[in-house]
């Protein structure tokens, strides 16, 4: 399971500071894995499959490390088994072989099946929708099955084991937060799922009212009639009432 590493255990000799744990921007730790599907070293799985585009490395699979420090290839552990270094400083979980030096407040989730960061305090699994929510949104987000199973409709990346934080829209569809963000930001205002608003458009409907006040409706279209097929509700319309 994942666990912070105290400084009660006095086996395990504090990292020594050094360039070496260090080796990509992931992850700051004292060994690196020796994968399963091709034997080739690397700091860690996400450089592992940024470099091998032909396949991914299945991070429960991995069975054996390196040491940064003394360069010897072991089994996975908390230590190295020959100078003694603590591989991850702050966190290590030997289920998902996650190894840190920086305190996120890491904690692996048995439901999730991985690790996720923010404290457990702060979060909850949610059995229905799939993955762990923060709290405050525990009695009002939007329950959708397994919805943390499906790719990002903006980037088509994973979302379940996603590194970014995911965002949740009123019609319970998930999206990366960046994503979300980018979609704000260049006026798309439309659930890419279901074409739902995924924010509060209430502010910019009465901006467009205002404008529409300030001019009359051609003679020609003032008797203009149109079907609205809305499959979110019925809206009554102002003018006519119907």
């Amino acid at each position: 399971m994942g666990e912070q590493v105290g400084k009660m255990d006095e086996d395990v000799t504090d990292p020594p500071v050094g360039d070496y744990r260090k080796l990509c921007s992931h992850y700051s730790r004292g060994c690196s894995f020796v994968s399963p599907c091709c034997g080739k070293v690397y700091p860690c799985r996400l450089c592992h499959d940024d470099q091998e585009l032909t396949h991914k490395i299945d991070r429960y699979r991995v069975t054996e490390v390196q040491c940064r420090n003394c360069h010897k290839k072991q089994p996975v552990s908390r230590c190295c088994s020959d100078c003694g270094i603590s591989f991850g400083s702050h966190y290590f979980c030997s289920i998902c072989r996650l190894y840190s030096d920086d305190d996120k407040q890491q904690f692996h989730c048995g439901k999730c099946g991985l690790c996720r960061v923010g404290g457990r305090e702060n979060f909850f699994h949610c059995d229905t929708c799939g993955y762990c929510l923060c709290l405050t949104v525990k009695e009002s987000h939007f329950c959708r099955r397994q919805a943390s199973h499906d790719n990002c409709p903006v980037c088509m990346e994973d979302l379940h084991t996603s590194l970014s934080a995911m965002h949740t829209t009123e019609c319970g569809h998930l999206l990366h937060m960046m994503c979300y963000t980018q979609m704000l930001q260049k006026g798309l205002y439309q659930c890419p799922q279901c074409q739902r608003s995924i924010t509060d458009m209430s502010t910019a409907w009465r901006r467009h009212d205002e404008e529409r006040e300030m001019w009359q409706m051609p003679q020609h279209l003032r008797e203009f009639k149109v079907k609205v097929n809305n499959i979110h509700g019925i809206y009554t319309v102002s003018v006519c009432g119907e």
